[in-house]
């Protein structure tokens, strides 16, 4: 492999929270626990909450809001677009298997363990 792949890592995010904003920022450091490893072995980390919050914020709502179902999931069926594979983290969520759906519909591997990913072997890094 000699080029970085880009990865969504989907898991839960606001499943299970009840909409507990603790809860859900505790989701997403669990997300984001993921993104080291991705990246140390010469990839692309994507989450899609890294670029749907911000989306939700400019446009002056959060995610308790109407407007939020028109962007969490959305952004994430846009960045499967641009996307090279997805790391299903564990834990129920409809978004990440509703992501893992589109990623397997178009022929984009899924990984469950980020050890199943493989590393850069061209040591450009």
């Amino acid at each position: 492999m000699n080029r970085p792949l880009l990865i969504l890592i989907a898991g839960p995010y606001r499943s299970g929270t009840a909409g507990d904003p603790v809860a859900m920022e505790a989701n997403l450091r669990r997300l984001e626990e993921a993104a080291w490893p991705l990246f140390e072995a010469g990839h692309v980390p994507m989450i899609g909450e890294w670029v749907a919050l911000p989306v939700l914020h400019s446009a002056g709502a959060t995610v308790h809001d109407d407007l939020a179902a028109e962007v969490l999931y959305p952004t994430a069926q846009r960045l499967l677009q641009h996307c090279d594979a997805v790391l299903r983290l564990p834990g129920e969520s409809s978004g990440a298997d509703q992501d893992v759906a589109i990623a397997r519909s178009r022929g984009l591997p899924v990984y469950e363990d980020v050890a199943d990913v493989p590393r850069r072997t061209d040591g450009d890094r």
